[in-house]
């Protein structure tokens, strides 16, 4: 499994249930990463998605509390991993929001960071990838949109996605 995202400096991610950035270049990186893919997000990142559901993806929204129309919706990590265990792991992405991306981070094998250099109040964050010993920065790609850097991060020792009921 995989994971897909932008942070600020101090890795923030979103504020009032938005993208803390709408940077086209991200947009369009993001959209080439996923499409084709399967994507698994939290029921507020799926409602504040422009269009629902994703495009040209296989959707995946967890919530304990909604079904969401047009994609599939899990209550649990246990009905997840059933679902995502059909798919190949470098087929399947998180896409956030917060918790979710806390949730699954473990899980994940490849981590990629569009990191934009630039403060931006945030109300919410992901784990801080280079202060985790578990997690190494391999690669960087500088963006063509000045301060904006494209990292890749891998898991030294990812969890498997297996259910124990």
């Amino acid at each position: 499994m995989k994971l897909i995202v932008a942070v600020s400096r101090n890795w923030g991610i979103g504020r009032e249930n938005s993208l803390l950035f709408n940077l086209k270049e991200d947009m369009k990186h993001f959209k080439k990463m996923t499409t084709g893919k399967v994507v698994i997000m939290g029921k507020n990142t799926y409602l504040s998605l422009p269009a629902r559901p994703l495009k040209d993806r296989i959707n995946i929204v967890l919530s304990r509390t909604a079904l969401m129309e047009d994609c599939i919706t899990v209550s649990g990590l246990s009905e997840l991993f059933d679902i995502i265990g059909q798919f190949r792991g470098d087929d399947v992405f998180v896409i956030g929001g917060a918790s979710i991306y806390h949730t699954l981070l473990p899980y994940c094998d490849t981590a990629f960071v569009t990191k934009v250099d630039a403060d931006a109040v945030a109300d919410a964050y992901i784990d801080n990838l280079d202060e985790m010993s578990e997690w190494e920065c391999v690669e960087v790609t500088e963006g063509e949109t000045d301060g904006l850097k494209f990292c890749t991060y891998r898991n030294r020792n990812p969890k498997e996605y297996v259910n124990e009921d």
